[in-house]
Formats: structure tokens, sequence, C-alpha cells
């Protein structure tokens, strides 16, 4: 069921019967409000975003991959990755957690299990990641990780120009 796993959380894949699964994370306002202009995701968005995820895992072999507890097999969220600058050897992480997982470590845990499996497995030359300006604690998160910023760069959904970071 899990092609990777770190101390507490699984990484599976996402399919077209996930739906369900990605209702209860892209239909959290709190999850959505950074990451698209209008705050939430309609339906029709959530269906996009679930069939993007699978078609970049069908095309590049990543995705924000959901990602379960351990312990529980409760639905986490979703960590993972997505094409950046593929002809440089580039990825973009990313992780979205329901709210009832924030602050508990997760996204720490989950991004560097990322990392490893990007360097490792993906031979990726850097990891690139941005968040919302309005989101600061996503900020923190990418510096822990060690991540370092590199500038603004815009991102068309929010309409905003998100800082942006590389991990070398």
């Amino acid at each position: 069921m899990y092609f990777l796993k770190s101390e507490r959380i699984g990484f599976s894949k996402w399919t077209e019967k996930d739906i369900e699964l990605a209702r209860s994370l892209w239909g959290e306002k709190n999850v959505t409000r950074y990451l698209c202009a209008s705050g939430t995701f309609t339906e029709e968005e959530i269906k996009t975003r679930l069939g993007l995820e699978i078609e970049n895992q069908k095309k590049f072999g990543v995705q924000y991959w959901p990602v379960f507890e351990l312990a529980t097999g409760d639905f986490i969220g979703c960590c993972g990755l997505r094409p950046y600058k593929l002809e440089e050897g580039i990825f973009e992480i990313g992780f979205h957690l329901k709210e009832r997982f924030w602050g508990k470590g997760f996204a720490n845990e989950g991004a560097k299990a990322v990392i490893q499996y990007a360097f490792e497995q993906l031979q990726a030359t850097d990891i690139f990641a941005g968040h919302n300006p309005h989101n600061v604690n996503s900020g923190k998160a990418l510096e822990r990780l060690g991540f370092h910023y590199i500038s603004d760069e815009f991102y068309p959904p929010t309409g905003l120009y998100h800082p942006s970071y590389k991990y070398k």
C-alpha cells in the first residue's frame, strides 16, 4: 500500500478512486486559503487537482502523494513533488495537510522523506519550494528543512508573488 515510509507516515499514490480523500483535503478552507486566489476550491477544482496529481505521476513519476498516519491509517493530507525545471533535474516540493494534523511535525517529517527520495531515487540536482506570502508558517517550515530564500516568483493561481527557495 505504501511505496515510501517515514517513522509515522506512509506515502501512497492518488488514483481516480480517491475523490473522497481529495474532497476531504482540498475541500477544507483552511487548507486552500493560500493555494488559490478565491481561497476555496470548487468541486470542479478539486477534481482537476486530483487529475493533475494523477497525470504528474503518469508522466513524471511524481505527485503530491497522499500521506497517512501509520499508527491509525488516518489520511493526513499530501506531500510530494512535481516537475519544476526537469531539464535541470529540479523538482518542486509541496505539502498540504488537513488542519487537525497541523503543528504535530508531520509536514517536516514528510518533507524530509520526500527530499531524501528526490535525491536518492530521482537523482534530483535540487529542490525548489515556494509559499504564499501570507503563510508565514510555511516559510518557517521550509527554512527549518534547510531551504534558502532565492527570490519572489509570480504564482498564477493566487495572483501573488510567492517567496521562493532552493534546497542546495
